[in-house]
C-alpha cells in the first residue's frame, strides 16, 4: 500500500520531538507500509536535502534508543520531502496539490500539527484545492478548541469537507501500551469483570503527575491550563476506559459508543459540588530532586498575576447501575513530587474480618501508565515467619512489569497511532460527539472559575499539590494512594 503523509508544521516542535521519531521507529521495525512518502510543510524556504539535514540534526536531541545510525537515516531520509507553504495563503495549497499529483498514493494523511486556530483554515483550503478525496484522512492534534462552542465550531467546519470516518482526533494517551493493556485487562480477561462494579469497589483514583513545569510553553499554557490540557481529554479518556461497559465487538464505533455513554452518565455539577469537589492549584517556588525551581508566575511568558491553574483535583461519579455511589477521583498537575501516571482501583474491605491486619488497607489494583508500565495487585497474606499463630495478615504484592515482560516488542504511542491512521483504524481516536460531551462536562468548572476571585491555591513545587486535594478525598473517608 502506498501512502503520502503530509505534516503541516513539519519543522515544528511536535514534528521533530514526537512524529518523526515515531515514524522512524515504524520504519526501523518494518511496520511502516512500503512505498511511503513523508512531506513536511512549513514556511521555511528549504529544499528536500535541507529538510533532511534539519531532521537529521533534530534526531540528536531525541532519546538515544530512538536515534538512527547513519545508514538507517540515509534510508529513512529517502522518504522525506518538503513543500514551502504559508497556510493562510490559498494559492500555496496548489503547490501541495502539485506535489501530491506526482503520484496517486492509495492513502493521503494530512496531519495538522499546527495552532488550533488554523485547523478550520487548513481543512477548508484542502477542499478548495480538491485534496479532500475519499482517500484522504485528516489528523487533528489537541487542543480542539478552548470550550464547547469553539470545539463544536471546529468539528462542524471540518465535517463540512471531510466525513466523520476521515477525521482522526488524536489523543496520544490512547496509544500508550499501558492504556492498551487497560482495555486488554478489562475485556480480554474474565477475572475482574464480576468484581468491576459498585458492590466490590470503594473508589477509583486517576493520577497524571509531572515533575516538569511549563518549560518554554508558558504563553501557550497561560491560555490553556491543566483542566483543558489534561482533564478534558487524557484523564476523561482514562475514566471512560475504566468505567465503560464491554462493547459488543472491537470495532471503533462499538468502543466509542460505550465511552460516550460514560461521559453522558457523569454526575452533573451543582454550585455546591463545584465549590467542594473541584480543587485548582498553581505551583509556587520549591525544589525538584534537590534542585530549586521557580514559581509558575516567574516562568517565561506567564502573567505575574496569573490565575491559570497548573493543578486540578476533582471528585465525580458515574450515575449508572454499575457505578452509582462510587467516587472517581482525578488529579493532574505540574511540578509535583514525581512523574507518575497511574490508576488505582481500591476494593472494599472484607465484609467480616476474622484476621488481624498490620495495615488498614483493603485490596487494590494499580495500573501503572508511566514511567513504570504494568500492573500491581495488592493483597493480604499470612507470612511464613508467623510462629506464634497470631493470625495477623501482612501486605503482599503481585507485580507485572510490561517493559520487562515484553521488552523490544513494545510500540510507542505515536508510532501505534500513526500506523493506525495509515491503515484507517479509528479505534484509538476520539469521535466528535465524545469530545463535545467532555467539553460540556468541564464547561461549568470553567464558568465557576471565571467568577471565583480567590484564584488557584498555591502549592510548593515538589509536593503533591494543595492540601485541599487531600481534604477533598478525606471527606469520603479515603486518601490518595501515596498517603496510605
Amino acid at each position: 500500500m502506498s501512502f503520502d503523509l503530509v505534516l503541516f508544521g513539519g519543522t515544528g516542535d511536535l514534528a521533530w520531538r514526537k512524529l518523526m521519531p515515531a515514524l522512524f521507529q515504524a520504519f526501523r521495525h518494518g511496520t511502516l507500509p512500503a512505498q511511503g512518502r513523508i512531506i513536511g510543510v512549513g514556511r521555511d524556504d528549504l529544499s528536500n536535502e535541507q529538510y533532511r539535514d534539519l531532521i537529521r540534526s533534530r534526531f540528536d536531541h531525541v532519546e538515544l534508543a530512538k536515534r538512527p545510525s547513519v545508514e538507517e537515516f540515509t534510508r529513512f531520509a529517502a522518504l522525506l520531502e518538503f513543500v514551502q507553504m504559508d497556510l493562510s495563503i490559498p494559492a500555496d495549497y496548489a503547490r501541495l496539490a502539485a506535489a501530491l499529483a506526482q503520484r496517486q498514493a492509495d492513502t493521503v494523511v494530512m496531519y495538522v500539527a499546527t495552532a488550533p486556530s488554523l485547523f478550520t483554515t487548513v481543512c477548508e483550503q484542502l477542499a478548495v484545492a480538491g485534496l479532500n478525496t475519499p482517500q484522504t484522512r485528516v489528523v487533528l492534534e489537541k487542543p480542539l478548541g478552548h470550550d464547547l462552542a469553539s470545539n463544536r465550531a471546529i468539528n462542524e467546519s471540518v465535517c463540512r469537507v471531510f466525513g466523520e470516518k476521515q477525521v482522526f482526533r488524536i489523543d496520544h494517551y490512547l496509544g500508550k501500551p499501558a492504556v492498551q493493556n487497560l482495555f486488554a485487562l478489562r475485556f480480554g480477561n474474565s477475572l475482574f469483570e464480576p468484581l468491576w462494579r459498585r458492590e466490590h469497589i470503594a473508589n477509583i483514583q486517576i493520577t497524571i503527575a509531572e515533575e516538569l513545569g511549563v518549560e518554554k510553553r508558558g504563553a501557550f499554557y497561560e491560555t490553556t491550563g491543566a483542566l483543558r490540557d489534561m482533564v478534558q481529554n487524557h484523564a476523561l479518556q482514562l475514566l471512560c476506559a475504566i468505567g465503560m461497559e464491554p462493547p459488543i465487538n472491537s470495532h471503533a464505533d462499538a468502543i466509542r459508543d460505550e465511552k460516550l455513554k460514560v461521559l453522558r452518565s457523569l454526575k452533573p455539577w451543582t454550585p455546591e459540588t463545584l465549590a467542594q469537589d473541584v480543587i485548582r492549584g498553581q505551583y509556587s517556588a520549591g525544589g525538584i530532586n534537590g534542585t530549586p525551581v521557580a514559581s509558575y508566575r516567574e516562568e517565561t511568558g506567564v502573567n505575574p498575576q496569573s490565575h491559570t491553574e497548573t493543578f486540578v483535583a476533582l471528585r465525580t461519579e458515574i450515575s449508572n447501575w454499575r457505578w452509582a455511589g462510587v467516587p472517581f477521583y482525578i488529579r493532574t498537575g505540574k511540578r509535583l513530587a514525581g512523574r507518575d501516571a497511574r490508576i488505582v482501583v481500591n476494593f472494599r474491605p472484607t465484609p467480616h474480618a476474622i484476621f488481624n491486619s498490620q495495615i488498614d488497607v483493603a485490596n487494590r489494583l494499580v495500573i501503572n501508565l508511566q514511567p513504570k508500565d504494568g500492573l500491581e495487585l495488592h493483597l493480604l497474606a499470612q507470612g511464613q515467619n508467623n510462629r506464634r499463630n497470631t493470625q495477623t495478615l501482612s501486605p503482599v504484592q503481585l507485580d507485572l512489569d510490561f517493559d520487562k515482560r515484553f521488552g523490544s516488542e513494545r510500540v510507542g504511542a505515536y508510532e501505534r497511532l500513526l500506523l493506525d491512521v495509515i491503515d484507517g483504524r479509528l479505534n484509538l481516536f476520539v469521535r466528535s460527539d465524545e469530545q463535545e460531551e467532555a467539553w460540556r462536562w468541564v464547561e461549568p468548572i470553567l464558568e465557576h472559575w471565571k467568577n471565583d476571585a480567590q484564584g488557584p491555591r498555591l502549592y510548593g513545587a515538589g509536593t503533591w499539590g494543595p492540601s485541599a486535594s487531600s481534604a477533598m478525598i478525606a471527606r469520603d473517608g479515603f486518601c490518595w494512594a501515596e498517603e496510605t
